[in-house]
């Protein structure tokens, strides 16, 4: 595994300052990274905690010492009570606080050492080269300090203001070659490392070994299983016991938690708390990934109904608090981004939640980002299949109308990697949106539901960032009330009815060139319709009559391809209606409850179906034109256009 990056900057940390802490999750390969140094010293942390002991390592020439696993509880306080009491025997000086950049912490004002100003802003000791690995003369040796969270966060690290060299997960690439050189072949076998690894050393190497023990790559739970057990080991460094780690498995399965759903009191939220996996979130606690997929996965294979009871009664209790929400759209988006974990669906499992640490941040675009947002909508038309040049047009017509629509996924360096187009709707903003939306526009940018968001691309460079650039449109589009959605991605497509966005049916033109007319999509976001959405998409809902999906929604799918018997096989009315047998059946019955739907004695009921005979069987009319034909308002031509989808949805065989 290529490591030459990291360790040059492992190299130049240490040549620029005399305390460094290399830091980063539990298996990111710490250790051995710093095994790759020449002439190191090690020593354990407990004994590094003997303020003598550690005075005359100090004294003594040669490389780095090494202090590797600082992660015991008390030990990095102890050790910078340590450290403070060598330095004042005259082995370290006061050095200068530190800034993070790019992954390495650089000195700030030089500090007041024994032997004055360091040389370009340094330490204040004159070290003037890491080199061979050995100090100028009469100089302390400088000492790297390994952990799996920053020192800093400890107490009593203020005033020794280590560098901090972070590292991270590997890229996908990397972990395939490391299985490869452990002997992992079987492609299958080559998936299951990466998919449990996570861009993590150990934990590729933990599955490699699994997969040589016999365990078969189809039974993935167990391999997790087997991986987890090393790494809770590991874990018990940190939290002596044994109490805690059912309660991690818990907390793995529903993602997040406070008190009420990792029961077992404030004692044991707070062992969990403290552990270098764990992360604070806005609904509780949260297990970092890769470890939560790994966790949860070995939980399942171990205990497949106790973990379904888990993950249903932690959705019951989320759609609970949305129900009950009063602190506004923030806490609202979360709850509904934790149900749509909790839903279990493995399509929205894959795809919005990746098992890999969210790497980016989003954010509104800045103005001098012009050429970014060029750069990325370059490349997710180029990956969608679609006409480069087409696509710009787009893009710079939605920058004219609206810059701010700019959402940009940045990485830990500042580099945006990912983009989302989201425009408000508007009437400043119609023209850049019509052309997507074309016959639509008008019943989705007026009527009874103004306002919204409007989303025309999303693209991330990774899946990891694209599963964060969608989780922060939904977070938005629970912000704004309404979401419209314009896509010719069979993907997206798919994704949206995963989430049972309304269907209304493709444009007339293919706009983007690429052969397929994009398809607009909508759902009401507002706080009313939260909960039963959340209770539509929750555990167990899915074996349910159309997989928990609305049935009036599916109805107006399949009326918009009523001329595509290809796509209507694609109706899940077929999976839980057997009494339609197949796409031509399903036409026949969705045409004669139109046509019985028009000749109702109620006037309600015959103009609701009136309306979807002439705009789904009839000839191609936009719906102004239906309701102008008709001679209805606009706002009453919506009303019952739902009112039949609605009536249909309602006699489809049980």
């Amino acid at each position: 595994m290529d490591t030459t990056d990291d360790l040059a900057r492992l190299r130049a940390a240490l040549t620029r300052h005399r305390l460094v802490n290399l830091t980063g999750g539990l298996g990111t390969g710490k250790s051995r990274l710093a095994g790759l140094l020449p002439a190191v010293a090690a020593v354990e942390p407990g004994a590094a905690g003997e303020p003598a002991l550690l005075r005359g390592l100090l004294a003594q020439p040669g490389g780095p010492l090494l202090i590797d696993g600082v992660d015991g509880p008390g030990q990095a306080e102890a050790l910078a009570a340590s450290l403070r009491a060598a330095r004042g025997g005259g082995a370290y000086g006061a050095g200068g606080e530190g800034v993070h950049v790019a992954g390495v912490d650089v000195a700030g004002p030089n500090g007041a050492g024994r032997h004055g100003a360091g040389p370009n802003g340094g330490d204040g000791y004159g070290y003037g080269g890491y080199g061979d690995g050995v100090p100028g003369e009469g100089m302390p040796r400088p000492v790297l300090l390994v952990s799996r969270r920053p020192l800093r966060a400890a107490a009593g690290w203020a005033e020794l203001a280590p560098a901090t060299v972070t590292l991270g997960p590997r890229p996908p690439e990397a972990v395939e070659a490391q299985a490869r050189a452990a002997g992992i072949e079987d492609p299958r076998a080559l998936a299951l490392v990466v998919r449990l690894a996570g861009g993590l050393p150990l934990l590729a190497e933990l599955t490699c070994r699994a997969l040589h023990a016999g365990i078969a790559p189809e039974v993935p739970g167990a391999a997790a299983d087997r991986v987890a057990e090393e790494v809770l080991e590991r874990l018990g460094r940190e939290r002596p016991g044994r109490r805690w780690r059912h309660a991690l498995r818990l907390l793995a399965t529903v993602r997040a938690g406070d008190e009420h759903l990792v029961a077992g009191g404030p004692g044991l939220f707070s062992t969990l708390a403290g552990l270098s996996v764990v992360r604070h979130d806005a609904l509780g606690l949260a297990v970092r990934e890769p470890y939560r997929s790994l966790f949860e996965l070995a939980y399942q294979w171990r205990r497949p109904k106790a973990h379904a009871q888990v993950r249903t009664r932690a959705a019951e209790y989320r759609r609970v608090l949305l129900t009950e929400c009063t602190a506004g759209p923030d806490e609202r988006a979360g709850l509904v981004e934790e149900g749509l974990f909790l839903s279990g669906d493995p399509l929205l499992r894959s795809t919005l939640f990746p098992p890999a640490e969210d790497g980016s941040r989003v954010g509104p675009a800045r103005p001098d980002e012009a050429e970014d947002i060029g750069r990325l909508m370059h490349d997710w038309a180029v990956r969608g299949g679609f006409d480069v040049r087409r696509s710009r047009q787009i893009t710079e017509r939605w920058l004219a109308d609206e810059p701010a629509s700019f959402k940009l996924a940045r990485d830990r360096d500042g580099r945006p990697v990912g983009l989302a187009a989201l425009v408000p709707i508007g009437a400043a903003t119609e023209g850049g949106i019509e052309p997507l939306l074309q016959q639509h526009t008008q019943g989705l940018m007026g009527g009874d539901r103004p306002g919204g968001l409007f989303l025309g691309a999303a693209y991330g460079a990774d899946p990891v960032t694209h599963a964060q650039i969608l989780r922060y449109i939904l977070g938005n589009a629970v912000h704004a009330g309404h979401l419209v959605v314009s896509t010719a991605s069979p993907d997206y497509q798919t994704l949206l009815r995963a989430l049972t966005f309304r269907p209304h049916g493709g444009i007339r033109d293919d706009v983007y060139r690429c052969g397929r007319r994009p398809e607009v999509y909508s759902h009401d976001f507002s706080p009313a319709g939260l909960p039963g959405w959340m209770r539509a998409l929750a555990p167990g809902t899915r074996g349910t009559p159309y997989g928990g999906q609305d049935a009036a929604a599916l109805v107006a799918w399949a009326l918009t391809r009523l001329g595509d018997p290809g796509a209507l096989a694609a109706s899940p009315l077929l999976l839980s209606c057997p009494e339609f047998g197949s796409a031509e059946a399903l036409r026949r019955w969705l045409r004669g409850a139109v046509l019985e739907l028009a000749d109702a004695e109620d006037r309600a009921d015959a103009e609701a179906g009136a309306i979807l005979q002439a705009y789904y069987l009839g000839r191609a009319r936009t719906h102004h034109q239906v309701a102008r034909r008709l001679h209805l308002s606009r706002a009453t031509y919506f009303r019952r256009l739902r009112r039949g989808v609605t009536l249909l949805a309602a006699r489809l065989p049980a």
